[in-house]
This record gives structure tokens, C-alpha cells and sequence, in this order.
């Protein structure tokens, strides 16, 4: 599996559409969003009027029309598919909007990214966000979700027809020799020329710099004056770049889960690996107290040497599981995982992991497919494909050939003696990948932008808490919000703490106290 995947939100894990997402990114090259002369260069900032190549996006209008869900309308907002020449073609992205149900008035709209990259917003806010979010928020603001460029709905990424991903994700991710290596490289090599072949119009466009840059069309469409909003993991780095970009139209962004901007590709890669450690020892300490632990009731230690004993085993002798892909190592270890994400699926894993120990891996491969967002026809969504063309785009990769991962697997063991290999060799993802990236790791200030939340969970395996004391750190109007737990990000996961507190931000711009820890 690829680590660089983040959860859109953890009230969706394992429930609705899928469970974990990633996404590794770093920052756009411009030097500065005024007046950098890169991808984007005519956009402006809050400084400037668009460009009179961009004045027709802003003033277009958008003819909302039921779309399947009660309560939802949706439309489609028009974007220029390369904002360095706005004169040409243009890109349709997907918008779902729920009003404002009252009572008391109407504050604008907030808008809405479960994070990925590659997470659907348009199906988060109508499963989850347009109905689960506090009612207060639901009533004075108009929830607002648009897919971003390349993901769903929103001139999506296409690269491997349901076999083609079936094979590519059980290819061996923790290779043993140099023709297992060489098989990894053939697949990963294989990934990115189907989406070249399949993509090729809108692959070099689709990095986080343009998805913000289209956030403020539509933010100006809707007539707001800023840009109100809630990112959770991946998200938050699309809304840290949105307020670099446009720190004056910059209003009330919540930064759920977050990512650090300022890490190269490898680090986030390695602090990642350390992350999803973390929650596999919190995961092996609730286990290990239960009569039906399948890594056995001796201590936290024999339970990471079972899990490693027992991927070994599938490694050399895969699982069946009634269908004609049998339970290999890759396969095992993206379900387990899954489960890493929220707490709430331990139980479930318990269970795979029994099942798949005894011979039957039906449940632990129903994990990752969850992860895949693999439907049972062999259908995949088009979110892994959004997720690489995204992270590849917006970094540089963090290896170019399999010596450097061999050079580094070390390092990563040391982070994860379980994980850290499948880890290392994962992030070789980006290294054949046709679109060369855009985007640098850099900090992200965003000087002159409203005060803004940072909210970070201490046991996070996906976006590690130091990344959240990092970025407020770097947020000239940052603060940061604590939730001293598990799982992946904190809004909407049962802390009344967490939720007041971001619900008092959201209803009145008042931030809670810098450092506040919730439980």
C-alpha cells in the first residue's frame, strides 16, 4: 500500500465509502502567490482583481438542480484546466450545496474537504457532513462540498480498468530479491502509463495549488466575501495553501488532522510510518487484555512479533478467501491498516485477523478492499488514482530507484519494525510518475490571514500529532486545539471538548485558548 494516504474523515471509516485516503503533499513552487510567475500565475491573491482572463470563471453563475439526495442541490462550476493560460480550455468540477436550515442568520457557506487526496467531498458532505455535523452549524451555514480537480465527479483520474488494480495492489510491496523488486517497478511503472494514457489532459493539473485556486472561484461565485471551511487530514493542507494564496479572503478554516507543508516526500513518508506504529501499540495494548486477541495475551512485544510472523507466513503461502484472489502480504497488511484509523473497527480487526490466521482471509481482504474503495463487482472508485496523480504533483518523490529505498528500509524499520518496510518500498510510488512535480515542501505563514484552528490527536497514525504543533506553529494566526486520543482526526469522534470547541470558532470566530487538550 501506498502510506501517503489519508482518512477524509474518521465519522466515514469503514462505514460509507471507504476508510483511509492519504496524501503526502508539499506546497506550490511559486516563490510567492502574488507574484509568482508559475502554475497559477494570473490567479492573484486577495491583493489583486482576477486577471481579465479569469473574470468570466468569477462572474459565472451556477444553476443548481436536484441531485439524488433530499435536501441537496447540486451544480457545476467551470475552471481554467491550466491557470497559467486561463484563455484556454477549462475544467467542469462537481458542487453540492445543502442551505442553511435555521434558525438565527445566515453566516455565508462553509465548505467541506474529507481530505484523500483523492476523497470524494461532494459524497462526504451528502453522507456524512450535510447531516452529522453539529445542527447549530447546520443551521446558519450553508454547507458547501466541491470534488476537487481529478477526483470523482470532477474530470476524474482513470488509470487501471478493476483486473489491472487487482493485480497491482497484490504485487509484493516488501520484496525479497531483486526480481521480486523488479516486479514492483514493472507495476508501478505500469500504474502511471495508464494514467497518462487514460488522464493525460488533465494529469499535470491537478495539484493542491489548482484545487485551492478553484475553491476561490467558487467561493466568489457564491458571493462570499471569505472563504469559510473544515479539512480534515489531506484537507488541511488544502487549506493552509488556499490561505497563502488568498490570506485576505481567508475566514474561519478548521484544520482537522493536520499535515506539515515544510517535510519533503521521505519524511512525511518516515513520520508516517511512525504514526501508524503508534496506533498499532495503542491497537496491541486493548488486544492483548481480551480472551479473543488472535496475537495472543502475553504482552504488547509477542503481539507485533505474531503480526510480523503471520505476514511472513502469508508472504510465503497466501490465505484463500473464497473468491480468485487469495490473502497476500500486501493485501494483509493495507486491512490491517484500515483498521488503524479509528478504534472503533478494532473489533473488526480482531476478527479478520482470527479468520485469516486460521486459513480464511475473507475479512481481513473485505478490510482493504474498504481501503481501495473496491466494490464487490471488482469495481474500484477512481480514489487511488486521484491520490498518486495529486501527491505526485505536489512533491518531489521520495526515492527515484529501488537502491535508495533499500538504503533507507533501516530507517523505517526503526520507526516500525512491523510496517517499516512495506512503508519504504511504498514510497517509490511517485518515482516513474509521467507529470514531473510542481509543487516544493515549504513552510506555510499565510501573513495576514484571520485566525485560524489547528487541530491535532495525539495518537494520529495518518497525520502524526507533531504535524498539527508544526503547522500551527508556521500559521502566523494559527492556534492549536489538542484531542488527547486515537484515531485519525477529531471533530465529529464523540469529544464534546473538541466539538464546543470548533463549533464556538466556526458560529463565532472566537479561537479556544492556544495548547487547549481535550479528552
Amino acid at each position: 500500500m501506498d502510506p501517503r494516504r489519508f482518512l477524509r474523515s474518521s465519522a466515514l471509516a469503514l462505514v460509507a465509502t471507504g476508510a483511509l485516503l492519504s496524501g503526502c503533499t508539499a506546497g506550490d513552487s511559486s516563490p510567492s502567490p502574488a507574484t509568482s510567475g508559475g502554475p497559477g500565475a494570473g490567479a492573484g491573491d486577495a491583493r489583486t482583481a482576477p486577471s481579465a482572463a479569469l473574470k468570466p470563471y468569477y462572474a459565472q453563475q451556477l444553476k443548481w438542480r436536484d441531485c439524488g439526495a433530499e435536501g441537496f442541490k447540486c451544480a457545476t462550476l467551470k475552471a481554467p484546466l491550466d491557470y497559467a493560460k486561463p484563455a484556454g480550455e477549462s475544467v467542469e468540477l462537481a458542487v453540492a450545496r445543502k442551505k442553511a436550515t435555521g434558525p438565527g442568520d445566515r453566516i455565508g457557506s462553509l465548505h467541506v474537504n474529507p481530505g484523500g487526496p483523492g476523497g470524494s467531498a461532494v459524497e462526504y458532505l451528502q453522507a456524512y457532513a450535510g447531516i452529522g455535523y453539529p445542527a447549530p452549524v447546520r443551521a446558519r451555514y450553508d454547507l458547501v462540498a466541491m470534488d476537487p480537480r481529478g477526483v470523482a465527479r470532477s474530470e476524474p483520474i482513470e488509470c487501471l480498468d478493476g483486473k489491472g488494480m487487482d493485480k497491482h495492489t497484490q504485487v509484493d510491496q516488501t520484496p525479497d530479491t531483486q526480481q521480486e523488486a523488479a516486479r514492483l517497478v514493472e507495476s508501478l511503472k505500469g500504474f502511471a502509463e495508464g494514467c497518462k494514457k487514460r488522464s493525460g489532459r488533465v494529469l499535470p493539473h491537478v495539484s493542491t495549488a489548482d484545487a485551492a485556486r478553484d475553491m476561490d472561484v467558487l467561493r466568489a461565485v457564491l458571493g462570499d466575501a471569505k472563504l469559510s471551511y473544515v479539512g480534515a487530514s489531506y484537507g488541511t493542507f488544502l487549506g493552509a495553501t488556499y490561505a497563502e494564496l488568498f490570506p485576505a479572503r481567508t475566514g474561519r478554516l478548521v484544520l482537522d488532522g493536520a499535515m506539515d507543508p515544510a517535510l519533503s516526500a521521505r519524511e512525511l513518508n518516515r513520520d508516517q510510518t511512525a504514526g501508524f506504529e503508534t496506533a498499532f501499540q495503542s491497537f496491541a495494548r486493548d488486544c492483548v487484555k481480551r480472551k479473543d486477541c488472535p496475537l495472543g495475551t502475553a504482552s504488547v512485544t509477542d503481539a507485533s512479533d505474531r503480526l510480523a510472523e503471520f505476514f511472513t507466513d502469508v508472504d510465503a503461502k497466501p490465505v484463500p478467501t473464497g473468491t480468485d484472489r487469495a490473502l497476500g502480504e500486501s493485501l494483509a497488511t493495507t486491512g490491517v491498516l484500515t483498521a488503524m484509523y479509528d478504534e472503533a473497527a478494532w473489533p473488526q480487526l480482531r476478527t479478520a485477523l482470527t479468520g485469516a490466521m486460521a486459513g480464511d482471509g475473507a475479512a481481513l481482504l473485505g478490510l482493504a478492499d474498504t481501503y481501495y474503495e473496491r466494490d464487490p463487482d471488482g469495481r474500484y472508485a477512481n480514489l487511488m488514482f486521484a491520490n498518486a496523480a495529486v501527491n505526485c504533483l505536489d512533491a518531489p518523490p521520495a526515492f527515484t530507484d529501488p537502491e535508495q529505498v533499500t538504503a533507507a528500509v533501516p530507517d523505517f524499520q526503526q520507526a516500525s519494525p512491523v510496517f517499516g518496510r512495506n512503508f519504504a518500498w511504498s514510497a517509490l510510488n511517485c518515482s516513474y510518475w509521467p507529470s514531473p512535480a510542481t509543487g516544493t515542501p515549504h513552510r506555510i505563514e499565510a501573513k495576514g490571514a484571520a485566525p485560524l484552528l489547528v487541530v491535532g490527536t495525539t495518537r494520529d497514525p495518518a497525520t502524526p500529532y507533531k504535524w498539527s504543533q508544526s503547522l500551527a506553529s508556521q500559521l502566523s494566526s494559527g492556534t492549536l486545539l489538542t484531542y488527547d486520543g486515537d484515531g485519525h482526526t477529531a471533530y465529529g469522534r464523540g469529544s464534546d471538548c473538541i466539538d464546543t470547541a470548533i463549533n464556538t470558532y466556526l458560529l463565532e470566530g472566537t479561537v479556544p485558548p492556544d495548547g487547549k487538550r481535550c479528552r
